[in-house]
C-alpha cells in the first residue's frame, strides 16, 4: 500500500526554483501559482503587492476556525516565526512571506516547513488532545470536532490512558462500502502481526457508541465511521509527530486506495474480457466459399 506524501510536492519544487535562483543572483521572476490539495484546501504561491524579492504563500482551508479553537496560530507562530505574515491574503487563512534577499545559504529547511503547512495546521489539535491524555488532565475536557470536508467530520477525545481519533466519511458509491469494509479487515490482521499498532475499529450506518450523544452525527448507508485508539505508546514526546504525519491524511488514504483497487479490478476486467473474445473468435467457424463446377452446378468443398 502507498502512502501518501505529507509535504505538498508543488509548494517544494516551487520554492526550492526561486530559491536557488535568488542564492545564485538571478533576476527574480513573476510568481502567481494557485493549485488544490485534499480536503478543498486551496494554496497560492505569488509574490506580495507586486514585489518580485518576496514570496507569499497562502493556504485556505474551510475548516480553519475550527482549528484555531485548539491552538492553530498559536502552534504555527512557533513553526514559522518572523515568515507568519501578521494579516493572510485576502480570502485565505495563513500566509507566509519570503524575502530573496535574506534567505540562508541552507534553505532547505524553510522548504521542508513550507511545504507541511497543512498538516502543521491539523497539528495543533492532535498535539493538544495528546497533552492533555499524558499529562492527567484529559477528563472532563469536551470533544474536539473538526469539520474538515462537507458532510465529514473528525472528532478527538482524551481519555486518561488513551486517545480516540474518530473519522466519519462518506461513500458515494455503494462499492465503496465493501470495498473499504475488505480495506480496513487489513488494519485489523495488522495489529495481529504488531502488537504496538492502534487499536483500529469499523462501522457503516450508526455511528460508534463514543458519538450516540454527540449532535450533528450522522447516520445512513453510506456513512462509515473508523475509530483509532492512541495509547501512550503512540502520543508520547517521542512518537507524536509521527503519529500526526500518518493519522492527519488517514481519509485521503483510505479513498485514494478505494480508487486505486477499483481501477485495478476494471483493469483486470477488461483484460479477462479480451481474453474471453480471443478465444470466441478462435471457435468461430469458418465460412466456406461457393464453388461451381465447369457445367454450372454450384457446390460447397468439404
Amino acid at each position: 500500500m502507498i502512502i501518501l506524501e505529507q509535504n505538498n510536492r508543488i509548494i517544494t519544487e516551487v520554492l526550492d526554483l526561486k530559491f536557488k535562483s535568488a542564492l545564485q543572483g538571478n533576476k527574480p521572476d513573476v510568481v502567481d501559482v494557485r493549485f488544490a490539495d485534499f480536503d478543498g484546501v486551496i494554496y497560492h504561491i505569488s509574490n506580495p503587492n507586486g514585489d518580485r524579492t518576496k514570496i507569499m504563500l497562502s493556504i485556505s482551508l474551510k475548516f480553519y476556525k475550527d482549528l484555531q479553537e485548539h491552538g492553530a496560530d498559536d502552534l504555527l507562530r512557533r513553526t514559522y516565526g518572523d515568515y507568519l505574515a501578521s494579516q493572510p491574503e485576502n480570502g485565505h487563512n495563513i500566509s507566509l512571506i519570503y524575502d530573496l534577499a535574506a534567505l540562508p545559504a541552507d534553505y532547505a529547511e524553510l522548504v521542508e516547513k513550507a511545504s507541511h503547512l497543512k498538516r502543521n495546521c491539523f497539528a495543533s489539535v492532535f498535539e493538544k488532545y495528546f497533552e492533555f491524555q499524558e499529562s492527567g488532565q484529559a477528563e472532563g475536557q469536551k470533544r474536539a470536532v473538526i469539520n474538515y470536508r462537507d458532510e465529514e467530520t473528525l472528532y478527538i477525545e482524551a481519555k486518561s490512558d488513551r486517545v480516540t481519533v474518530i473519522f466519519s466519511t462518506i461513500f458515494r458509491d455503494p462499492d465503496d462500502v465493501v470495498i473499504g469494509k475488505v480495506f480496513l479487515q487489513e488494519f485489523r490482521e495488522g495489529r495481529k502481526a504488531s502488537q504496538t499498532a492502534p487499536q483500529v475499529l469499523y462501522s457503516v450506518g450508526e455511528p460508534p457508541m463514543e458519538l450516540r450523544d454527540q449532535p450533528g452525527a450522522r447516520v445512513g448507508d453510506n456513512v462509515g465511521y473508523i475509530t483509532f485508539v492512541l495509547f501512550p505508546r503512540h502520543t508520547n514526546k517521542k512518537t507524536r509527530d509521527n503519529t500526526i504525519n500518518l493519522i492527519h491524511t488517514f481519509r485521503d488514504y483510505l479513498h485514494y486506495h478505494i480508487k486505486c483497487s477499483k481501477v485495478y479490478m476494471h483493469s483486470r476486467m477488461r483484460a479477462k474480457t479480451n481474453d474471453f473474445l480471443k478465444v470466441l473468435n478462435r471457435a468461430r467457424p469458418e465460412v466456406r466459399a461457393e464453388k461451381k463446377t465447369f457445367s454450372g452446378r454450384a457446390f460447397i468443398q468439404s
